[in-house]
C-alpha cells in the first residue's frame, strides 16, 4: 500500500484523539446489559460455598447424608470428593536468591482437613435455589479444632509463631532480592547523608460492583463444559480450569460477557469455578454460583499489604546516589495466581522518576492466616511509587529543600532518554520537570499558605503535597486483532482483551473507524469467547489499547486496502483513486460509488472481507505524570477533606479525552479511598471485623473534589501509536500526592512527622491527641 492509498479516507469524524460518547453506554443505562448473574439455562441448579468460620483449625464433616435429604438439595462435594483436582494455580513460582524454588501452596478448591483463613472453602452444596442449598448447609456437622492465627506480618515470623504450614518450619513464604548490593552499599559508604522511613501500604478489599458468579454447563455428547463466566480474560481461565481439572482446552468453552469492574481482582480464577462444573457435570444439569457482597471480602483476593523500609543516600547537594529497600509483602494464607509477583513489580519501578544508580531491594512474602493477596489496580507499581514519593518528601526535609526542588536536582532529564534504571526498566520518553512545573502552576501552589490562614480562621487547617510518578504498563507482547465486513455494512473486530468498564468498544472502534471512513457505531466489538478466538492476553497492566488499540488500527488499514481493491474491480478504476467515506467506496472527485454492504454481499470469498492486525511490542510503556493534592483538617472532628486535586500527566497519546478523564478520574477517587478510608481489620483471632460496606468504607461522591486534569504528552518510541497506557495512573498518582498532603498539614499544624494510611478520622483523633 503506498502513501497515497493510505490517506484516501476522508477527513475522519470519529478517529485518534475525538471524545466520542462511549457506544457501550445505551445498554448499560436501559438495564440492558448481559452480566453473567443475568444468564440462565433451563433446568439450572444454584450453589452455596459452606466457608470455615475460624482463621485456623482442623476439622472433620459429618451429616453429609442429612443434608442430601434437605428439601432441593442434589449435590454435596467435600475435599474428598474433588481431591484429584489440582489447586488453583499460583503462575509465578520463580526462582529464589539461594536457587531454590518457591514451594508451591495454591489454593484447594476444598480443603480437606485444615483450613487456613475465614471464608475458606469446606463444602459445596447445590440445590435448586440459593436458600435451600443454605438450609442444607445447615444439616452439616463440621467440628472446628481452632488452632493460633497468625493475621500480623511481623508475628508471624516469631520464632514462637503458629505455622499456616508446619513442614516448612516457618512462615517465610519465599525471598527475593533486585539490584546490585556491592554497588549500592558502596554509594552508602560515601553517601553524606542518609534519609530512612518506614511505611504500611495497607491491605484493599477490591469491591467492585458486581460479585464474581459463574454458569456452568456439562455437554455429555460432546464431553464439553460451557463456563459462562465473570472474567478479564477468558483465555486465563480456560487455561486454569483444564490445569485444575485435568482437561484438554477442547473441552472447555469460557465465555464472558458484560464486566462489573474488575481492577485486576477478576484476572484470576477461583476455586467456584471448578467446583460448578464438576456439579454439572455430576449431576448433568446447569449450576449457577453467585457471590454475595460478604462473600468478596472472605473470598476474593485482596490488595497491597506491605511493610517496607526505605534508605536513600545522598551527596552533600542532596542528589540521590542509591536506595536500599526493605519489603514485607503479606501472601496471605495461600499463594494467588500472582501474588508473589507484585512485590518484583514494585521493585522494577522503585526509583521512579529518578536518576538513582543503584538500587538493592531484599522481599519477603509472609504467610499469614488472612484471605491471599494479588494484583489490585496497578499490581506493585502504586505500591513503588508510594514508597519513594513517600521517602522523597522525607528527603527534602532532611536536606531543607522544597519538594518541588528536590525533585528537580534528582529527575531524568529528557537527553537522557533512553533511560535504563537500576532495576533494569529502558524509559524511552518523560520530560518530569515540565509537567510539574506545570500542576503546580494550576494548583496555585505559590498560593498555598493565603488558603491555609484562610482555612485557619474557620477553626480548620490545610495541607499541601505533590507526587511526580511514572508506572510500567502494556508490558512486551502482542494483541492480535481481527476484523471482517458484514453483510450489512457494519465490521465486526474480534480481539482477546475483555473490557471492565473501560469503553474499549468505543476505543477500538473509533480507532477502526478512521482507517475504514465509517461511523464508529458501525464497529462491533467481540470478545470474551474462547471458542471464537483461539488465543487472547485479556484486560490487565494497561495493556488493551495501547498493544490492542495498535493491531485493531493495522487490521483495519489491511480490511480498507482490500475494500479499495473490490470497490476498483467492481467500478472499474484504479484502487489509488479510490477514497472510503461514510460506509462507501467512492471514485475520488465523482458521483461513482458502492456502499460496503453492496460490496459484502457480491463478494464470492469470505476471506476478501477479513483482516487481521497485529503488532508485537518489544518493551513496556511507561506513562507519567505529578499530581498535586490539597486537603483540610477539621481538628474537632479529624475529618479529612480533599479540597483540591491537580493532575497532568503523560500519556504519549489521547485516544479519547473522554475515556481518558473517566479512567484517571476512577483511579485517583480508589487511591483516595485507600488513603483516608479504606480500613481492613482482623482481630487476633483472624476474624475479618470490616466483612461488609457497614464496616469497611469505600469513597463516596461527596468525598471527592472536582478533578484539574489535563495532559502534557510527549509521544511514546515504543508503541507504534505514541500510546502510553492510563488504565491504572490515577491511583499510581494519588496515594502519594494525598498522603504527602496530609503529612504536610499534619506537620505544620502539629510538628508531626509521619503518618500511614488510612488516615481515618479514628486513627487521626488518636494522632493528634497524642
Amino acid at each position: 500500500m503506498n502513501e497515497a492509498m493510505a490517506n484516501k479516507v476522508a477527513p475522519p469524524k470519529f478517529g485518534m484523539g475525538k471524545a466520542l460518547r462511549r457506544i457501550e453506554d445505551d445498554a448499560l443505562i436501559t438495564g440492558r446489559g448481559r452480566f453473567t448473574d443475568d444468564h440462565s439455562a433451563e433446568g439450572m441448579l444454584h450453589a452455596y460455598v459452606v466457608r470455615s468460620p475460624v482463621a485456623h483449625g482442623t476439622f472433620t464433616i459429618r451429616g453429609v447424608s442429612e443434608a442430601l435429604k434437605s428439601k432441593g438439595v442434589h449435590l454435596v462435594l467435600t475435599g474428598e470428593d474433588v481431591a484429584s483436582m489440582q489447586p488453583m494455580p499460583c503462575k509465578v513460582l520463580f526462582e529464589q536468591p539461594d536457587g531454590t524454588p518457591i514451594p508451591a501452596h495454591g489454593v484447594p478448591v476444598l480443603c480437606m482437613d485444615t483450613v487456613r483463613h475465614v471464608g475458606d472453602g469446606v463444602a459445596f452444596i447445590v440445590a435448586d435455589s440459593v436458600d435451600e442449598a443454605k438450609d442444607g448447609a445447615e444439616l452439616l456437622e463440621i467440628d472446628y479444632e481452632m488452632l493460633d492465627a497468625e493475621v500480623d506480618m511481623n508475628g508471624a515470623l516469631k520464632e514462637d509463631a503458629s505455622l499456616v504450614y508446619p513442614d516448612s518450619g516457618s512462615n517465610l513464604a519465599y525471598r527475593n532480592f533486585v539490584g546490585d548490593r556491592e554497588k549500592t552499599e558502596a554509594a552508602f559508604d560515601n553517601a553524606s547523608h542518609i534519609s530512612e522511613i518506614k511505611i504500611i501500604n495497607n491491605r484493599l478489599i477490591c469491591n467492585y460492583l458486581e460479585p464474581r458468579s459463574c454458569l456452568a454447563e456439562w455437554d455429555a455428547d460432546k464431553e464439553r463444559f460451557e463456563v459462562i463466566v465473570c472474567s478479564q480474560g477468558v483465555h486465563s481461565v480456560q487455561s486454569d480450569l483444564c490445569t485444575v481439572m485435568g482437561l484438554e482446552k477442547e473441552q472447555v468453552h469460557v465465555m464472558t460477557r458484560d464486566v462489573g469492574g474488575g481492577f485486576g481482582t477478576k484476572v484470576f480464577s477461583y476455586r467456584e469455578y471448578p467446583l460448578a462444573m464438576e456439579a454439572a457435570k455430576r449431576l448433568g444439569r446447569p449450576v449457577k454460583w453467585t457471590s454475595d457482597r460478604t462473600e468478596h471480602f472472605l473470598a476474593d483476593a485482596h490488595g497491597r499489604d506491605n511493610i517496607t523500609t526505605a534508605k536513600m543516600a545522598m551527596d552533600k547537594d542532596g542528589r540521590f546516589l542509591a536506595i536500599k529497600v526493605d519489603l514485607m509483602a503479606n501472601m496471605g494464607a495461600y499463594l494467588h495466581c500472582f501474588g508473589p509477583f507484585i512485590p518484583n513489580l514494585a521493585a522494577m519501578m522503585t526509583t521512579g522518576v529518578y536518576d538513582i544508580a543503584a538500587m538493592a531491594m531484599d522481599i519477603r512474602g509472609v504467610f499469614t492466616n488472612t484471605v491471599s493477596t494479588d494484583a489490585y489496580r496497578g499490581a506493585g507499581r502504586p505500591e513503588a511509587a508510594y514508597l519513594i514519593e513517600r521517602l522523597v518528601e522525607k528527603c527534602a526535609l532532611d536536606m531543607g529543600l522544597s519538594s518541588a526542588e528536590i525533585r528537580h536536582r534528582n529527575f531524568i532529564k529528557p537527553e537522557q532518554m533512553p533511560y535504563t534504571t537500576a532495576s533494569g526498566r529502558k524509559y524511552d520518553t518523560g520530560e518530569y520537570a515540565q509537567h510539574m512545573k506545570l500542576c503546580m502552576e494550576r494548583a496555585r501552589w505559590d498560593n498555598f499558605d493565603e488558603r491555609n490562614e484562610e482555612a485557619k480562621s474557620r477553626g480548620k487547617f490545610r495541607g499541601i503535597g505533590m507526587a511526580t510518578y511514572v508506572e510500567a504498563c502494556a508490558f512486551a507482547g502482542s494483541e492480535p486483532a481481527f476484523v471482517e465486513l458484514k453483510d450489512d455494512g457494519s465490521v465486526d473486530l474480534k480481539i482477546g482483551t475483555q473490557s471492565n468498564g473501560q469503553g474499549h468498544a468505543t476505543a477500538y472502534a473509533q480507532l477502526a473507524a478512521e482507517k475504514l471512513g465509517l461511523d464508529y457505531t458501525k464497529i462491533n466489538l467481540r470478545q470474551g469467547d474462547t471458542d471464537e478466538l483461539e488465543k487472547g492476553g485479556g484486560t490487565g497492566g494497561s495493556r488493551s489499547v495501547p498493544l490492542g488499540g495498535v493491531s485493531a488500527t493495522r487490521a483495519a488499514q489491511s480490511l480498507a486496502d482490500k475494500i479499495r481493491d473490490i470497490a476498483a474491480d467492481k467500478l472499474e478504476a484504479s484502487a489509488g483513486d479510490i477514497e472510503l467515506k461514510n460506509g462507501e467506496a467512492r471514485i475520488v472527485g465523482t458521483d461513482r460509488a458502492v456502499t460496503f454492504a453492496e460490496l459484502a454481499q457480491s463478494a464470492s470469498d469470505r476471506e476478501q472481507l477479513q483482516a487481521e492486525g497485529n503488532f508485537e511490542q518489544a518493551e513496556a510503556t511507561y506513562p507519567n505524570g505529578t499530581h498535586i493534592c490539597e486537603v483540610e483538617i477539621d481538628p474537632a472532628t479529624a475529618s479529612t477533606r480533599v479540597i483540591a486535586y491537580t493532575i497532568v500527566d503523560d500519556f504519549g497519546v489521547t485516544v479519547n479525552p473522554l475515556l481518558l478523564a473517566g479512567q484517571i478520574h476512577g483511579g485517583v477517587v480508589q487511591g483516595i479511598g485507600q488513603c483516608l478510608h479504606e480500613r481492613t481489620v482482623h482481630d487476633e483471632d483472624g476474624q475479618l471485623l470490616s466483612a461488609s460496606l457497614m464496616d469497611y468504607c469505600v469513597p463516596r461522591a461527596d468525598d471527592i473534589p472536582n478533578f484539574s486534569f489535563e495532559t502534557r504528552n510527549v509521544p511514546s518510541t515504543t508503541n507504534a501509536l505514541g500510546i502510553k497506557g492510563a488504565g491504572e495512573a490515577g491511583t499510581i498518582g494519588a496515594c502519594p500526592a494525598v498522603m504527602n498532603s496530609v503529612a504536610n498539614a499534619l506537620r505544620r499544624e502539629y510538628g508531626i512527622e509521619h503518618v500511614d494510611m488510612p488516615v481515618t478520622p479514628g486513627i487521626l483523633w488518636g494522632i493528634i491527641k497524642r
